[in-house]
């Protein structure tokens, strides 16, 4: 079932304490979820003033601007 997600992260999680951190995905791409597989890379690109729609690959399949007062 196809979603639209907004998130504002750039970055996983981190869950302590264990026995080693668990980190838990917080961009919404991750093809593990819940936890960080590192797909979270391809938001570092993105412009905050636009809003990006992403493939299951993890690729931009659209990108637009921003209206005025539009959250996301």
């Amino acid at each position: 079932m196809p979603r639209y997600i907004y998130s504002d992260r750039d970055g996983p999680i981190r869950i302590d304490p264990q026995d080693k951190p668990v980190f838990i995905c917080g961009c919404g791409l991750t093809r593990n979820f819940p936890f960080c597989d590192g797909s979270h890379k391809n938001c570092k690109r993105e412009d905050p003033n636009k809003i990006y729609i992403y493939d299951q690959q993890g690729r931009i399949v659209e990108e637009r601007e921003k209206s005025a007062g539009e959250n996301p």
